[in-house]
């Protein structure tokens, strides 16, 4: 079993440049890599997809326990597979002062995978020496096991550095990556633009994966990656469902203006019996026929609202749906799409399902941001879950609405999770395997309405 985790010493360091490079490399050679993203981002997982042809699976230390973590990350490697990890934000940035939960170095020691850390080498010399010492001495159950110099700008300044940090620490430099915009990734107020959406980006991968095959020392990062295969002893949670919602079929809308999804919910629900079935709502007509439940994610539906106001067939079944009672569940962009219309900061404003009486618009100031409790009210059935917000939107209601959700971060409380007829939808981001009693009860809800037994 090989695996390795590539996290930077900040944002903004180039780790995810740096990670498509290393990934298109690797896929170049002929191994199979599975790429693993920590943390709840849905954007890099869109960009390690596109490069490796696998799905990239969420690692979210925060929102599952450590049995479970290592569990969904070990049955993914099989045989020759080569993990490769991406970090979040800086290494040891977490979810607190007092905890280091949710941060990269957490996860790294719960998989107990190397890391590579990537530091920011322009204007260093015997600095990126002290820089990668107290990264080292901060933790020394994290094992940094070598660097990566990102944005040099010559083969001469990174032997320099080279020389510096391993004249200083016990650590291995394994290359560099030149100074290049060819390669620099476009962003939005969301961080990076999903794939889906970037001119030419096949070019920028294949770039960096050469960049990678012509400074990096694979073949050391390949020894690195070595692990003894171990036992996987994970006991799913779904599959104890023994199969109960087999028959229900659960709309997923997947396309340009929906695509914020963990790959494990889709596991989650497949092993509980149901059937996945994607359509869009950007080139679809119609819903897919014999639907028992929707299950709509965040993504960009207000950058793409024209073009969904536009397929007014699609817009007025889903509406007609939801109205005769069809179960649905929908996070952020999804609550968004629900409300009568919404707005961008350009003062352009589209036309929404309007099965919501309210509006939706797009804000300067971001509105949430981070990990989330929650208590979850559904049908009588208190649940508790984490979640993780993060929207430059709000939602103005016109009419009184049930909520479902009391949401707490540290001394701060609200509410949220709208209820209508069988809609739930709420801004927070869920992950199945936080809780499994929370996607039971939507299935419950689904199972009991395609019975009619509600």
């Amino acid at each position: 079993m090989n695996y390795f985790m590539l996290a930077g010493t900040s944002s903004n360091v180039g780790k995810t440049t740096v990670t498509m490079g290393i990934m298109s490399a690797f896929k170049k050679r002929g191994i199979r890599v599975k790429p693993f993203k920590t943390g709840p981002d849905y954007i890099d997982p869109m960009f390690h997809s596109f490069v490796t042809g696998e799905k990239s699976i969420n690692l979210d230390t925060w929102m599952l326990d450590e049995e479970t973590i290592r569990g969904l990350f070990q049955r993914r490697l099989t045989g020759n597979d080569l993990g490769i990890v991406e970090g979040v934000m800086g290494l040891y940035d977490g979810h607190s002062l007092e905890s280091d939960i949710g941060s990269s170095a957490f996860l790294s020691k719960t998989i107990k995978a190397p890391v590579i850390l990537i530091i920011d080498g322009r204007g260093m010399a015997k600095s990126a020496a002290a820089l990668v010492k107290g990264y080292i001495d901060f933790d020394p159950d994290t094992d940094i096991a070598g660097v990566i110099i990102n944005r040099l700008s010559s083969e001469s300044h990174y032997q320099l550095l080279k020389e510096m940090i391993e004249a200083y620490n016990d650590v291995t430099c394994l290359g560099y990556f030149p100074n290049n915009p060819d390669i620099v990734m476009d962003s939005r107020h969301l961080g990076l633009v999903p794939v889906e959406e970037l001119s030419g980006f096949r070019e920028k991968a294949e770039k960096a994966g050469e960049l990678a095959e012509a400074h990096i020392d694979l073949d050391k990062l390949l020894e690195i990656s070595g692990h003894t295969d171990a036992e996987d002893t994970y006991c799913d949670p779904f599959e104890g469902f023994n199969q109960k919602y087999q028959g229900l079929r659960i709309g997923v809308p997947r396309d340009r203006a929906f695509n914020f999804y963990y790959e494990d919910n889709f596991m989650a629900l497949e092993k509980a019996g149901a059937e996945v079935v994607i359509f869009s709502p950007l080139a679809d007509k119609m819903l897919p026929k014999n639907l028992d439940g929707l299950y709509i994610g965040g993504g960009f539906p207000e950058i793409f609202g024209a073009e969904l106001a536009e397929n007014k067939s699609l817009m007025a079944d889903l509406k007609s749906r939801m109205e005769a009672g069809l179960p649905c569940y929908a996070e952020c962009g999804g609550l968004m799409v629900l409300t009568n219309s919404m707005s961008l900061l350009n003062g352009e404003s589209n036309e929404g399902l309007g099965f919501i009486n309210g509006n939706s618009k797009m804000t300067k100031r971001l509105q949430r941001f981070g990990y989330v409790n929650i208590s979850a009210d559904l049908g009588g059935n208190p649940i508790e879950i984490r979640g993780h917000e993060f929207h430059h939107s709000i939602v103005e209601t016109r009419e009184e609405i049930p909520t479902a959700y009391v949401i707490s971060k540290k001394d701060r409380t609200w509410t949220c999770g709208y209820r209508k007829k069988n809609v739930l939808a709420g801004y927070p981001h869920i992950h199945f395997y936080s809780n499994p009693l929370f996607l039971e009860a939507l299935l419950e809800k689904a199972l009991a309405n395609k019975e009619g037994t509600e």
